[in-house]
């Protein structure tokens, strides 16, 4: 979705009011496809003693597979974003300010761009979750396994046989 904030800066209106949804679908993250339902924007584009600021939060439903039991699960986030937004930039390489082109606001990409920094790194059905046996597999969070808990040191197994 293009943003026209060309009478932001030309100083005609002082509040640009955003409410829209946005499909990302399509959108590949990790080998999956996370966002099924429209992600939600609000919040607006202000001018403030002649500082452009966008100022939204996006809610989403993430939905993934855990990365320590493999189950699928589905999270709700809220994220806010805020940014600078400005038509001309003396050196380009300032990562502070958001670049429009034409005065022209591509929000799906910031969008998308700021969800994907705060998603986090670790995909976990819940907090405490405790994963899958390392050596038979069953998922703990479903209760204890029947595997052998004492472990002996790899290095040391050899003397472990002369016991027998």
């Amino acid at each position: 979705m293009l943003v026209q904030c060309r009478d932001l800066f030309m100083g005609e209106i002082t509040r640009l009011p955003l409410d829209t949804e946005l499909d990302l679908s399509s959108v590949e993250f990790r080998g999956m496809q996370p966002f099924t339902q429209p992600v939600h924007v609000t919040g607006e584009i202000t001018v403030r003693a002649g500082v452009v600021q966008l100022s939204v939060q996006a809610s989403l439903v993430f939905e993934g597979q855990c990365d320590r039991c493999l189950a699928p699960f589905t999270h709700a986030y809220t994220i806010p974003m805020e940014h600078v937004l400005v038509a001309t930039l003396a050196n380009e390489e300032n990562d502070d300010y958001i670049l429009l082109d034409n005065y022209q606001l591509n929000l799906d990409d910031l969008v998308l761009a700021d969800i994907l920094l705060e998603l986090p790194y670790k995909s976990l059905c819940r907090e405490d979750c405790r994963g899958l046996c390392c050596r038979c597999g069953k998922n703990l969070n479903e209760g204890a396994c029947d595997c052998e808990t004492r472990t002996i040191d790899p290095r040391l197994e050899v003397l472990s046989q002369l016991l027998n």
